[in-house]
């Protein structure tokens, strides 16, 4: 049968090709406790080991129980839209009218929705190289081309305003960022961000920006979401990291005035609505008592951040950047071997623990760097550390 070419520029997700890898060592012998071998240790995907609170998943069932399952507007609940309208007040001082927000099936609807009515054949859209792979796609995806500039640790592994200006082109349609960053936990400086979407603006361009760990900063210095340098800033989020609701594939954009009609006509047509479900689960999210123990979980995070990193420096990784927000470690192995892709097999094989390698987040020296993602426990942090430990000195 043939395919659509677009096809052609879409890479395997090396990351789950790891984490099927891992799974499948993790049911051999070696890694049963019954038969004396060690479980695997899971540090390679991004996903909370904290779920959703039990106040939303109270508001899940009421919801279930109450028969509220009918589709909701493409736009998503207008309480759920000013919830996070107020949310964006409360925490980050900012006015963004609920108009302007859009609920969508995950983070992933909401780029492919963006790029989808954003770009087309012939279209560049710049972006830091290392970056989140699906984020490339959903440009590719949308017949543009992503063009890949490489950032490397002096700039926080994030994209410049010089590198913007220097780099567009009469083909260039705008910037995808990631603040703060997967893989590397890195944001991008507020003074950095003002400049590059003045640039954009100047240009006639479009920025948008990824801030799904936006919530999950841990330095005052960060944690500013772009939306604060002007209404013509897009931004993808999420309630799956801060919100600790993976799966519920759930998310939102905040829109131009004048886009939200057309996503709006793209939403009704590709998927009708979210899950009318999560969006009202959602909305306990963000009841006093559940955002103090969103805040609770921020703060565990950021002590598993302060325990790893000099853990892993300490085993003879080296993290030029330590990271200010999300929950993932970027870190060189070239110590310890030629090619992560290797390392991370080694790993999984040797010491039962999973980690990514730098394959899926771009082409600058990814053979050299290796993600890791604390969202695991403590426990499981110390542990995989031991079991490195005792692998790299032998």
């Amino acid at each position: 049968m043939k395919l659509a070419e677009r096809l052609d520029h879409i890479e395997p997700f090396y990351v789950m090709e790891c984490a099927k890898a891992a799974s499948e060592i993790a049911r051999s012998p070696a890694c049963d406790p019954a038969q004396g071998g060690r479980r695997m240790i899971y540090l390679n995907i991004g996903e909370p080991d904290f779920t959703a609170p039990d106040s939303v998943q109270r508001a899940a069932s009421a919801c279930i129980e109450a028969g509220r399952t009918q589709y909701t507007p493409a736009l998503g609940l207008i309480e759920l839209r000013e919830h996070i309208s107020l949310w964006y007040r409360q925490r980050f001082g900012l006015d963004v009218p609920p108009q302007r927000i859009m609920i969508t099936a995950g983070a992933s609807a909401a780029l492919q929705l963006a790029c989808l009515a954003l770009f087309e054949q012939g279209d560049q859209v710049l972006m830091p190289d290392p970056c989140y792979p699906c984020n490339r796609h959903f440009v590719a995806a949308a017949d543009a081309q992503p063009v890949l500039l490489n950032c490397g640790p002096e700039q926080r592994f994030q994209l410049s305003c010089a590198q913007v200006e220097a780099a567009w082109t009469p083909q260039t349609r705008g910037v995808l960022l990631a603040s703060p960053s997967n893989p590397t936990g890195t944001s991008i400086a507020p003074e950095e961000m003002a400049a590059i979407v003045a640039a954009v603006r100047e240009r006639g361009g479009v920025t948008l920006v990824d801030e799904i760990y936006l919530g999950l900063s841990y330095d005052e210095r960060f944690g500013h979401s772009a939306l604060a340098y002007g209404d013509d800033v897009i931004s993808i989020n999420s309630f799956s990291k801060y919100f600790g609701m993976t799966g519920w594939r759930l998310g939102w954009l905040v829109l131009p005035p004048s886009l939200v009609g057309p996503l709006e006509r793209l939403a009704q047509n590709l998927y009708i609505c979210p899950s009318s479900i999560a969006q009202h689960a959602a909305l306990a999210c963000f009841e006093p008592d559940t955002i103090a123990e969103y805040e609770r979980r921020r703060a565990e995070f950021r002590a598993r951040r302060d325990a790893i990193v000099p853990a892993l420096e300490a085993l003879g990784f080296t993290v030029p950047v330590p990271p200010d927000g999300a929950f993932y470690v970027w870190m060189d192995c070239s110590a310890f071997a030629s090619d992560s892709w290797d390392f991370c097999f080694d790993m999984m094989r040797r010491a039962h623990v999973a980690l990514t390698p730098g394959r899926d987040f771009g082409r600058n020296g990814a053979e050299r760097w290796v993600r890791l993602s604390f969202a695991s426990s403590l426990d499981d942090l110390q542990e995989a550390v031991r079991r490195l430990a005792q692998v790299l000195q032998a």
